[in-house]
């Protein structure tokens, strides 16, 4: 299934990052908020949170977002109640987000990650709301960025996948013809959807099926051990 690609983009959360995501109505943000030393009230940090990640969530599959998502920081400003907050107290609020979107990656998937890294060249595509700051930190800490030769945040354009710009932009840089690529991720709209609409093969993982991919397997370990 990968022997005549030369390079994997590999997507992030769902394929080598888990547990991440954790917004849901109830949930105290709160308490991560003032551990950083922020003095908001309780419920004006739940109600800001929230409301900013609901912001994002309607415009994620949104088309018309797709090459100009809103950053984390102009959805707390867009949904912010009438009595503004400091720079401060906005910085500390999406450092609050960015926690709770983060995941983790389990110790196996780094494993394979690094057997990959053996036999193939690795990029990473990746869609996040928040600043990659807390994603670096975690992603070097597993010992998977440094295996890596390139990768694309989407925070940092506001280009999210589907769209064919990111993998495009990191075959550029790493100098990589598409046809000697292929993309690993979880997602058929986002991460087959935007292979194919930058001319990549792709294999997916987890539960998603699509006869469009050239293969589906459980997951990156057992993809990397084949």
């Amino acid at each position: 299934m990968l022997d005549k690609f030369t390079t994997l983009l590999l997507d992030m959360n769902g394929t080598f990052m888990f547990g991440g995501d954790r917004f849901s109505r109830g949930t105290d943000y709160s308490i991560f908020y003032h551990q950083l030393g922020g003095e908001l009230a309780t419920d004006r940090v739940n109600l800001l949170i929230q409301t900013a990640y609901d912001y994002l969530n309607i415009r994620y599959p949104d088309p018309e977002y797709r090459e100009s998502f809103p950053s984390l920081q102009d959805a707390l400003l867009a949904t912010i109640d009438r009595q503004p907050i400091s720079q401060l107290d906005l910085d500390l609020l999406i450092e609050t987000f960015a926690n709770y979107e983060l995941g983790t990656v389990p110790i196996e998937y780094a494993i394979a990650i690094d057997r990959l890294a053996q036999r193939f060249r690795l990029g990473l595509v990746i869609d996040i709301w928040a600043p990659k700051p807390l994603w670096i930190d975690e992603l070097n800490r597993c010992g998977v960025l440094p295996l890596c030769e390139a990768a694309s945040f989407s925070s940092d354009c506001g280009i999210v996948k589907p769209s064919p710009k990111p993998f495009q932009a990191v075959l550029n840089r790493m100098q990589v013809n598409a046809r000697d690529a292929v993309v690993i991720g979880d997602s058929v709209r986002r991460d087959l959807g935007g292979a194919i609409a930058a001319g990549i093969d792709c294999i997916l993982v987890g539960r998603a099926t699509d006869r469009r991919s050239i293969g589906c397997v459980s997951n990156l370990i057992e993809l990397a051990n084949l």
